[in-house]
């Protein structure tokens, strides 16, 4: 059990510090470890964590805490919480004066705009690997693509989104 806590604790601490631009763009790279590379768990669990992570009121990322759990109870829970957001808030606040400090220096705006562009990517990526994971059948890809084409085009809501998405899945899968 220690080992894993502390393999945990390797790996979200490294993710935390490699999350630019939010938290999802580390998805690909924490199920690689979660699932192919330590085997703690299917992609399909780890989609279906995600899922509920997502759907749970409070930070995006509440998968860390649920993947923490899965794998090793409430000792997992607390330290994959704390490997995640314990460095990366240590290093933001850094970077936050920094970032003030230079406010004026064109290199700034050159770093930010090359970001940018990163960023999406990384957030396409995560999308597309939580699709793979989750759509197992015709009707499941049916609904990522409707609800993708939905919050891209309208202002729904994504609570409704995923209300709507549930209940299709319900009332189709039962």
């Amino acid at each position: 059990m220690i080992q894993t806590l502390i393999a945990l604790a390797l790996i979200f601490s490294e993710l935390s510090v490699l999350a630019f631009g939010g938290g999802n763009t580390i998805l690909p790279e924490m199920q690689r470890q979660v699932v192919e590379i330590h085997q703690w768990m299917s992609a399909e669990e780890f989609s279906a964590l995600f899922a509920l992570g997502q759907a749970a009121p409070g930070p995006n990322l509440m998968v860390v805490t649920l993947v923490g759990w899965h794998v090793a109870g409430w000792a997992g829970m607390l330290v994959t919480t704390l490997a995640k957001f314990g460095p990366s808030s240590i290093l933001t606040i850094f970077a936050l004066h920094a970032w003030e400090r230079f406010k004026d220096k064109p290199w700034r705006r050159v770093v930010q705009a090359g970001l940018l562009p990163v960023t999406a990517g990384l957030v396409a990526a995560s999308a597309a690997l939580i699709a793979h994971a989750s759509d197992t059948n015709l009707l499941l890809a049916a609904i990522t693509a409707v609800t993708a084409a939905l919050a891209i085009k309208t202002k729904i809501h994504p609570l409704w989104l995923l209300f709507g998405g549930s209940m299709v899945g319900l009332l189709a899968l039962s």
